[in-house]
């Protein structure tokens, strides 16, 4: 529910799960709100609340959880096609190698993103953001990286700047130029050639937020990606990156070398990176509807990144070749159940994490001076949006102080 925002508003009998890191959750109980336009202006126990927010018009949440809006921090939900075919034939027993000579694997998706119009790639995006809107998302981030060309990169890009424009969500995108190499293309030719000046094309129209790639074997190598790293830091945009997914190639230690916002994946990540990472500030951020997806087995140093104080994330991850997740909630839940997260560190990668692994520093928490920007549960514990599978206990969504 979304009413017009008219004035300041209280809101009162609500458990807070602030994110604060001083506690666990940062929970304060019988809590309050105060709001003003699009901020937090107060934000505690209602025995403290004062004397002067006495008279504005109180919202009773009736002993409701309140947590920030989430944030899903790594999506990739601009695309053509889909892949349940692809997906079918796997369990029919296919190879991999016998989809891609077929024609599948990311080459289908990057031959539908092509065909499609803007129009079209807007009207299939619009059902996953209201997905994510329906299970109290308020930030997503938008990957280009199915066009593989100039235009259509930039057309992505185009179409993820637009979202805003249709529903009450933040959009934050991301130049993936560097997501795989296109068939009978050589590598260093592509980085020349298409994903630089598409880089430069695409910031000179203000479509670019920050720049990620992926560093892997079937994709591209450190030297590749260092080079779309130095041009993303001389246009003065910050850096992420898929990294150490399938093996260990050095990818996260690139990632802290360039200051990176996040590392994403990990999974083969080792002490030494966590090390890097917690050095350069950098976020982990953990995509375990890849991990399920594609059957791996090694599971990301969870322990390791708690030992060396690296902040961790939780994504979807939503594409539709390796993680056709479409749920934030689920997200969290896998997290859990298979990287062994606690139900508190799901919620701050979903949260204040994720804030941290898009370069937010106003979300993600409530406190003063925040984006009034929260998810009201029919819930009492925080751990019971770790805890549900395929359960959606949101009430309501409050976006931008509206309420």
């Amino acid at each position: 529910m979304v009413l017009k925002n008219m004035s300041s508003k209280l809101i009162t009998n609500a458990h807070l799960a602030t994110m604060d890191e001083e506690l666990s959750y940062g929970l304060i109980e019988n809590g309050s709100i105060v709001i003003e336009d699009d901020r937090i202006i107060w934000a505690g126990s209602s025995t403290d609340l004062p004397e002067k927010f006495f008279s504005i018009t109180q919202k009773d949440m009736q002993g409701r959880l309140i947590t920030p809006a989430l944030i899903d921090c790594h999506t990739h939900i601009i695309h053509g096609g889909n892949r349940a075919h692809e997906f079918e034939m796997r369990l029919n027993g296919a190879s991999y190698e016998e989809i891609a000579r077929a024609g599948g694997g990311i080459a289908s998706t990057v031959t539908a993103t092509r065909e499609a119009s803007e129009a079209e790639l807007l009207s299939s995006a619009l059902p996953r953001v209201d997905a994510l809107i329906a299970q109290g998302v308020g930030t997503i981030e938008v990957k280009s990286g199915y066009g593989l060309d100039i235009d259509t990169e930039i057309k992505i890009l185009r179409v993820a700047r637009t979202l805003e424009h249709h529903r009450p969500i933040n959009v934050v995108t991301s130049f993936l130029g560097a997501h795989a190499v296109p068939p009978g293309a050589n590598a260093d030719t592509y980085i020349d050639e298409v994903c630089l000046p598409a880089l430069e094309a695409a910031h000179a129209q203000k479509l670019v937020d920050a720049v990620d790639g992926f560093c892997e074997g079937i994709a591209f190598d450190t030297e590749q990606i260092s080079r779309v790293f130095k041009k993303a830091l001389a246009l003065n945009l910050p850096v992420k990156l898929h990294a150490e997914q399938l093996s260990h190639i050095g990818g996260t230690a690139l990632a802290a070398k360039y200051g990176a916002l996040s590392a994403d994946h990990v999974e083969y990540a080792q002490t030494p990176d966590a090390a890097a990472l917690a050095a350069a500030g950098t976020v982990a951020v953990l995509l375990p509807g890849a991990f399920y997806t594609i059957h791996e087995t090694q599971v990301p140093p969870v322990q390791t990144f708690r030992d060396h104080g690296v902040p961790m994330a939780v994504g979807t991850d939503w594409n539709p070749g390796s993680s056709p997740l479409g749920s934030l909630l689920l997200a969290m839940n896998m997290a859990c159940t298979l990287f062994r997260l606690t139900p508190a560190e799901a919620l701050a990668g979903t949260t204040l994490n994720a804030a941290r692994a898009l370069g937010l520093a106003d979300r993600g928490v409530i406190a003063p001076g925040q984006r009034a920007d929260l998810a009201i549960w029919n819930i009492s514990e925080p751990a019971e949006l770790s805890y549900g599978i395929a359960i959606n206990p949101l009430h309501a969504r409050i976006f931008g102080g509206l309420v």
